[in-house]
């Protein structure tokens, strides 16, 4: 799957970020990028059926679990138009972008790591969430403080300075509720991003999300 040359070729890029180079260099792309990419989203497909079934690892080179090396570039100061990061996600079945609850895998050369949840979700899934975590706190401290969840997840994101409008300032789960993300993520080493168990650690990583997950889920009204 990934390898040692997998980053040194996101490094290249990096140094060489414009459309000239990336398309010399597209066969290398292919190779050390997006086919051990998608070797990776497939073999997560059946461990991902045992915990996570309503969740899909989708294998494609468009459209798929694999996110696209393309920037947006509309509204950034920053014109590059690739990203030098390996960005996958596992959504749910009912979702149809970065925004739905899922399994995420992050592959650069300064960092790699695990993450679970929503991420930027929209006005209406995040309302949703805090409804949620508004009338049962306990029910959400017992996910978010989980032996399994905690001993490799650690919420992260951004939250807002004040409560949000409409919620007690008192609430016992106030600081939770102040999220604008409602992620997870866990390590992962260079050493195991490229080596033979990733396939194994990220399975055990993602099922021990679970509690989070059922969580944000139950929010959203469908099947975890």
């Amino acid at each position: 799957m990934f390898s040692k040359a997998t980053l040194g070729f996101l490094d290249e890029l990096a140094a060489n970020n414009e459309r000239a180079w990336f398309e010399e260099n597209k066969p290398r792309y292919e190779e050390l990028v997006r086919e051990p990419a998608l070797e990776f989203i497939a073999a997560m497909a059946a461990p991902l059926a045992k915990f996570a079934p309503h969740f899909r690892a989708e294998p494609r080179k468009m459209g798929g679990s694999l996110m696209r090396v393309f920037r947006d570039t509309r509204f950034a100061r920053d014109k590059s138009p690739y990203k030098t990061n390996i960005g996958i996600q596992l959504r749910h079945e009912l979702g149809k972008d970065v925004h739905a609850p899922g399994f995420y895998l992050h592959i650069a050369t300064n960092e790699c790591f695990f993450g679970a949840g929503c991420w930027h979700p929209e006005a209406d899934a995040l309302g949703r969430i805090r409804d949620l975590i508004a009338a049962q706190p306990k029910r959400w401290l017992a996910a978010r403080d989980d032996k399994k969840f905690s001993s490799h997840w650690a919420l992260a994101g951004d939250s807002l300075t004040r409560p949000p409008r409409g919620y007690a300032a008192d609430h016992a789960a106030i600081e939770d509720l102040k999220r604008k993300d409602f992620i997870g993520l866990a390590a992962l080493s260079f050493s195991d991003a490229t080596g033979p168990g990733l396939v194994k650690l990220a399975s055990e990583r993602f099922a021990a999300a679970a509690p989070l997950m059922k969580f944000l889920c139950e929010a959203q009204g469908v099947q975890y």
